[in-house]
């Protein structure tokens, strides 16, 4: 019987700094992959758990918009060695960062916009909630297509689930996170509204220096928002933020204008006009208030693309039902993630 080892070479470092994110070579099936090593997932429990859940969830999504997994693997043979992960995923051109700040046009612009609705929308379906959305967990092909990655902060919606406001980046937070309060699915389309908004201006629309100047700068743009919106903090962010000067926002004709879209003919101009009212959907801070992921699909900037294929997808099943409830030690948390490595190594021998 002949054995099929999978074999990485090495062909790029993509990131210097940490020694993360490599691309390679998969000897069996002959394709060029993305490998990312998890960093240090073992330091800690809440390391480890993350570790696991963003195993979980790549194995259980499929869409065309969401990355796809191909391997994993460690280089330790047991599970008292066990300190490395690998995970083996498509290789794809460029991340959005690279591609956010050339002139895009609006057949470019709101086609990238429908394949990350369409991602989340699967996420969503599950009851994942991605909550680390931004250029550098988006990456693109040549062609134009589109893929949504890294799943570490990704949770499966919990009831009264309070998320800490340090653990998303902070130029793409959305108010109630940074804020602390109960957050929904759509936390993530504030963070595409933040995209969508970059692609226009060519520049981060709210780049606070730490997460008090976020939300400064997000009432500086967008005005302070409702009383009725208010009456939802808890009491002591309620008073910090009642306290802060009153801002009266600025026009999204002011802060998107016309000279900042592509303008060449009539149907540009349309087609600005739908951007820019989608733009004032989504970076709403109240999130009752703010579009849902289904109605931005639907929008008119973003539906001349709606394929129901892709955009109604059937949602993932999720293998652990028990995802967000488990507590384990680290040494469990390793048990459960080697365990099903052990059995590559052992089929492999």
């Amino acid at each position: 019987m002949h054995v099929y080892f999978h074999v990485y070479i090495i062909l790029a470092d993509t990131d210097t700094t940490m020694l993360v994110k490599i691309s390679a070579l998969d000897t069996v099936l002959g394709i060029p992959v993305a490998v990312k090593k998890l960093c240090r997932p073992f330091q800690n429990q809440t390391h480890a758990k993350r570790a696991y859940r963003e195993l979980v969830l790549l194995k259980c999504v499929n869409h065309k918009n969401i990355i796809r997994l191909i391997n994993v693997f460690t280089p330790q043979k047991s599970l008292e060695e066990f300190q490395d992960l690998y995970l083996v995923m498509e290789l794809m051109d460029a991340s959005l960062c690279q591609v956010i700040h050339m002139d895009l046009d609006h057949e470019r612009m709101s086609y990238l916009l429908y394949q990350i609705l369409c991602g989340i929308r699967h996420l969503h379906s599950a009851g994942i909630i991605h909550r680390d959305l931004k250029p550098s967990n988006i990456v693109v092909k040549s062609d134009c297509t589109l893929k949504i990655l890294d799943f570490g902060l990704a949770r499966t919606a919990c009831t009264n689930f309070m998320m800490t406001p340090y653990v998303v980046t902070r130029y793409y937070r959305a108010p109630e996170v940074i804020l602390g309060m109960k957050y929904k699915e759509n936390v993530d389309i504030w963070s595409v509204g933040c995209i969508m908004g970059e692609m226009v201006k060519g520049s981060v629309i709210f780049q606070g220096t730490d997460h008090i100047d976020q939300w400064n700068k997000v009432i500086e743009v967008l005005g302070t928002p409702s009383l009725e919106f208010m009456n939802r903090l808890m009491e002591t962010v309620r008073n910090y933020v009642m306290n802060k000067p009153q801002y009266p926002g600025v026009s999204f004709a002011e802060l998107f204008p016309d000279w900042a879209f592509p303008s060449d003919s009539e149907h540009d101009k349309l087609k600005t006009g739908q951007a820019r009212d989608l733009l004032s959907k989504m970076l709403v801070i109240d999130p009752e208030c703010r579009i849902s992921v289904e109605a931005a699909l639907n929008h008119p900037y973003i539906h001349v693309w709606y394929d129901p294929g892709e955009a109604d997808a059937p949602p993932p099943q999720i293998s652990d039902k028990q995802l967000e409830e488990r507590e384990h030690t680290i040494e469990q948390w390793k048990g459960r993630i080697h365990c099903p490595l052990g059995k590559a190594h052992s089929s492999a021998a």
